[in-house]
């Protein structure tokens, strides 16, 4: 996982860190006090479900597809406001089921910003530090919590640490969480809002993915040309890697989408 990350994942020294941090020291407690809770944030196209679906795959034999790895999505699976209290209902049956079935089981909750304020509070209970909950121990089980939230400030703080000559490799955590827990936890609009989550400190590691540059996005050409077994021609590389939006609009810096449209572009060159 750690050399997949160091080679494929562009860009992101600060997420490498904190997910091999974390996979490290849970997997190598017997015993772990609490599940790994781990909350990944950026914009768009900067990979946070590509490190989360890369996570998986090492963590289980079969991957997403595994029986014991748990997908949820907000438009998907929580669709109406209105249904809330049923949402909570079965949300919590489902987790407590399946832990009861395999301890060690992953959930994956994907786009948190749409998530509906006071759905995500009833799996509390599995997130803590407590032995047994509802007849089952629980603690070996992983949450990834995904959100776009957040990604805004991120960009900014980048940005204007850019400005103050401060480069995005010399970024540290710290320079990092006061926007984050800002735009994410004091939001009306994000999954977290008002959380017990939150005010119980039950994330033990808030991940965030920075934005990327020209070049980052010239590697992720790169890599998609490899993956579909093309050619890698300089000059598309260079096309496909200027065709995608930069912002800010006079110095054009950092990539609008990250490499999120990078496949379907290369798809016009060849």
């Amino acid at each position: 996982l750690e050399f997949d990350l160091a080679t494929n994942l562009v860009g992101q020294p600060l997420v490498r860190q904190q997910v091999m941090k974390g996979v490290r020291e849970f997997l190598e407690n017997p015993n772990p006090m609490k599940p790994l809770v781990m909350s990944f944030h950026g914009s768009t196209g900067t990979g946070k479900t590509y490190v989360s679906s890369m996570l998986i795959r090492y963590l289980f034999q079969r991957g997403l597809q595994s029986p014991y790895v748990h997908h949820f999505s907000p438009i998907v699976h929580f669709p109406h406001a209105e249904q809330v209290e049923q949402y909570k209902e079965s949300l919590k049956r489902w987790i407590q089921g399946n832990l009861t079935n395999c301890g060690r089981s992953a959930f994956l909750f994907d786009e948190m910003d749409k998530m509906h304020p006071g759905l995500i509070d009833v799996i509390i209970p599995f997130l803590g530090p407590s032995w047994v909950v509802y007849g089952t121990n629980y603690r070996k089980a992983i949450f990834i919590f995904i959100s776009n939230a957040g990604g805004e400030q991120i960009n900014n703080v980048t940005l204007a640490l850019w400005h103050a000559r401060k480069d995005r490799e010399e970024i540290s955590l710290q320079d990092l969480e006061p926007a984050i827990s800002k735009a994410v936890f004091e939001n009306p609009q994000s999954g977290f809002w008002k959380s017990e989550i939150i005010n119980e400190h039950l994330i033990d590691f808030v991940v965030p993915f920075l934005p990327l540059k020209h070049y980052h996005v010239k590697q992720c050409v790169i890599s998609e040309l490899v993956q579909q077994g093309l050619e890698v021609r300089p000059g598309v590389v260079q096309e496909v890697a200027d065709s995608i939006p930069y912002f800010p609009e006079e110095e054009k810096l950092f990539s609008s989408t990250g490499c999120k449209t990078v496949a379907s572009r290369i798809s016009f060159f060849f």
